[in-house]
């Protein structure tokens, strides 16, 4: 009974379970809490998990974070190419000049991203369909979505008005980000489709913070111009 109910916990590949000694050994594809393992076992029957020792506590917490980071390896490696490129390119100028690097990285960021969906629209648009609040209610948006983050790529490179173009990114992302907290909030198991179809990415915090960072830089460019002006 134990074991058919862990199975049952999407992530888990294998549970072994032995009463001799009561102990289960189970391999998971993602972290999956104790509090989702009791729930399981309270409904095999009157069974309790209890931890070993402390260091079992430290362990869990320390596979949490590897699995954590091996899950988003791909956008956590894409993001600090696109950092360090963008970087790279305002470094050999004369003067280092914040906003240019901004415009740089966000070129590189939309670039990125809107390639990777292109790869397999079809797919990027099955999946962006089913959390985002545009297209659940109008399934098109998600192959206008691509290559309105294509062309804001090119303009952040060009620097064509840049007023606009910001104005376009805080409102695309700002609702790109609410069916993103929805589906979080209402623990959600939907795939992220930041990435296309290419890479098995979970909705998550970083999904979150990805979508923020480009609405405050997008804000606070708007801010700068209109100080300034």
């Amino acid at each position: 009974k134990i074991k058919n109910e862990l199975l049952k916990i999407e992530g888990i590949k294998q549970a072994i379970v032995q009463l001799s000694a009561p102990q289960a050994t189970i391999t998971m594809q993602k972290y999956i809490s104790a509090n989702q393992l009791q729930a399981a076992l309270n409904k095999a029957g009157n069974y309790k998990i209890v931890l070993a020792n402390e260091n079992l506590q430290h362990a869990t917490e320390k596979s949490r974070l590897e699995i954590w980071i091996k899950t988003y390896k791909p956008i956590l490696l894409i993001g600090a190419y696109v950092i360090a490129v963008s970087l790279m390119i305002e470094a050999t100028k004369d003067k280092f000049e914040v906003e240019n690097w901004m415009y740089n990285f966000m070129s590189g960021f939309f670039l990125v991203f809107s390639f990777f969906k292109l790869l397999d629209l079809k797919g990027f648009a099955d999946t962006y369909s089913t959390y985002d609040v545009v297209a659940r209610q109008w399934y098109n948006w998600s192959y206008i979505y691509v290559f309105i983050e294509l062309s804001l790529a090119i303009a952040y490179i060009v620097k064509i008005n840049l007023w606009i173009i910001n104005i376009i990114t805080l409102i695309i992302m700002s609702l790109s980000i609410v069916g993103v907290i929805q589906s979080i909030l209402k623990q959600k198991k939907i795939k992220c489709a930041c990435l296309g179809t290419v890479f098995n990415l979970p909705i998550g915090t970083i999904t979150i913070i990805e979508n923020a960072l480009m609405i405050t830089m997008s804000a606070g460019m708007l801010l700068v111009k209109f100080l300034l002006n």
